[in-house]
């Protein structure tokens, strides 16, 4: 699955899911922009890929943010002459009962987590039009096919990635651009590990593995779907769950 060659742009890489995809996309040999909002986080992880003789570079990016986002996909690409590969990771949470869930947590989730890949893909889509090449990974949520009690606005989001991956992909398809979402289960990062251990036990119970997942898993999928081994296929949400939810 060599990326020689290729530029990948990650949003969310500070930490967790990205992070993981930014180090795996450089394993394989591609460069990586990493964009967050964290910018110690960030500088530390290039620093980390740079120690193991890959390339990186930091963009500090608020992804609910336009301007910020055509900003930093304008430099990376004048930086790097393109960007190959986009993986659409950012994300939050504002959890809370439908009755009770405010107007500025819904909107806050919608932008960050949905509205914003509309932006990143917006912004970098004429540099793969051009070389009539490109791979669009978003990645969405068990939760956005299944739903969730009490994350409304996450679910919605996340749902709203799965419909936006295949409209894209049919946009794009007759320029050998492939757009496919991820749906992860119940993966190990810093936004899980606040969940309490009753809440782990019973979700890995759910799961026929019987095992969480890790950053790895989901990793190693964003590396696949990337490479010229996934050539034909888009408009597909890879499921990542461990069995979680089949079919």
């Amino acid at each position: 699955m060599s990326l020689s060659g290729r530029v990948a742009f990650v949003t969310g890489a500070s930490q967790g899911i990205g992070r993981g995809c930014a180090l795996r996309l450089v394993r394989e040999g591609a460069t990586v922009a990493v964009a967050a909002r964290n910018r110690q986080k960030l500088d530390e992880l290039v620093a980390e890929i740079a120690a193991a003789g890959g390339a990186a570079v930091a963009f500090e990016l608020d992804v609910a943010n336009e301007d910020q986002v055509k900003a930093a996909i304008k430099a990376a690409i004048a930086q790097f002459g393109k960007i190959d590969i986009l993986v659409n990771n950012a994300g939050i949470t504002r959890d809370q009962l439908i009755m009770r869930m405010k107007r500025a947590d819904w909107d806050a989730v919608l932008q960050t987590n949905l509205t914003s890949a509309y932006l990143t893909i917006q912004a970098a889509i004429p540099s793969m039009l051009k070389q009539r090449w490109g791979r669009i990974i978003n990645i969405t949520s068990v939760f956005g096919q299944m739903g969730q009690a009490g994350q409304a606005n996450y679910a919605a989001s996340k749902a709203g990635l799965i419909g936006l991956t295949m409209a894209i992909a049919r946009e794009v398809g007759s320029r050998n651009i492939t757009c496919n979402a991820i749906a992860p289960g119940f993966i190990e990062t810093a936004m899980t590990a606040s969940l309490g251990d009753d809440f782990k036990q019973n979700a890995t119970q759910q799961i026929p593995l019987g095992r969480v997942g890790s950053v790895d898993d989901i990793a190693g999928a964003v590396a696949f779907l990337a490479s010229d081994d996934a050539a034909y296929i888009t408009g597909h949400v890879l499921s990542v769950n461990g069995g979680m939810l089949m079919g």
